[in-house]
């Protein structure tokens, strides 16, 4: 890439995994974009002042992952309204001197569902299990697709509660009812599961039973990779499909290098390719979405 091409990177801790690079470069090469793509690795306490740094050493934009998403949102000088509900970000653009935040990761959840996966949200009853920053950047855009029902179900009740709240106006905008419970309390049966909460990422158990899914159910995890396979093994044991988060790592980094660029990347094509590259063994450890 020439010395003239715009510099993004993706700002986390850790970061070393990060698939960003590759698949922004992916998508540089397919559309003919100017760009480099780099990874930064940040201290805990260094985010802003690292954002900062970019911006005025001539950085255009930057995904941010964990731990810093709440902090990114509350750096912006404009948020967008994804970014208000949520209350987090993971897509900044620098211009002008102003920092402007965006949440792409409901954004490519709902795009790997209804592109990719081929499931049509509208008139669906979904599960969405979590109440933290995974399942806040989903709730709005899934609320957007016109489900006939969202329940979240979070073990902590109280902050499914309040995230319920936070949405509860889009939610009568499209005509869906919208639900907190705890995990326990769940009878109702679904025809869409997405485990947003750290349950993978820890090895912990799925934290709802099997009879939410209904006959035909899909089972979506957030994460991907041997930390997903939990999951995606239980799904299939009792019927369900199953499918992990990769897609949704790509198609929100599309949605990302949309905003930026003003072109949208095939993210089909590119998920293709990078299932393909994480055959390898050594390609293969999994990570949650927001880790880009």
């Amino acid at each position: 890439m020439s010395g003239n091409a715009d510099l993004y990177c993706v700002m986390g801790n850790p970061v070393e995994h990060s698939r960003s690079p590759w698949i922004h470069a992916r998508f540089a090469e397919l559309t003919g974009e100017a760009l480099r793509y780099e990874r930064r690795l940040v201290s805990l306490t260094g985010f802003a002042q690292a954002v900062h740094d970019f911006a005025a050493t001539g950085g255009c934009g930057c995904n941010v992952t964990v731990p810093f998403k709440l902090e990114a949102a509350g750096l912006a000088s404009h948020c967008s309204e994804r970014v208000l509900l949520a209350g987090a970000a993971n897509t900044l653009t620098f211009s002008a001197g102003a920092i402007v935040a965006d949440n792409t990761d409901g954004l490519g959840l709902v795009a790997d569902l209804t592109q990719n996966a081929g499931f049509d949200l509208a008139g669906r009853d979904v599960l969405l299990i979590g109440a933290g920053g995974a399942a806040a950047g989903a709730l709005g855009p899934l609320l957007a697709a016109k489900p006939r029902c969202v329940v979240v179900a979070n073990r902590t009740l109280s902050r499914a509660q309040t995230l319920v709240a936070a949405h509860a106006a889009l939610a009568v905008a499209n005509h869906t009812e919208l639900l907190a419970t705890s995990p326990l309390a769940l009878e109702a049966d679904f025809d869409l599961v997405i485990n947003a909460s750290a349950s993978s990422l820890v090895g912990d158990a799925v934290p709802v039973a099997a009879t939410v899914l209904r006959s035909g159910a899909l089972a979506y995890d957030m994460m991907y990779g041997p930390a997903a396979q939990g999951f995606l093994d239980w799904a299939s044991t009792h019927g369900a499909q199953a499918r992990d988060g990769l897609g949704m790592l790509v198609e929100q980094a599309a949605e990302a290098f949309a905003i930026w660029r003003g072109v949208r990347p095939p993210g089909a094509q590119v998920l293709a390719e990078l299932r393909a590259l994480l055959v390898a063994p050594s390609l293969a450890a999994g990570h949650a979405h927001s880790g880009h």
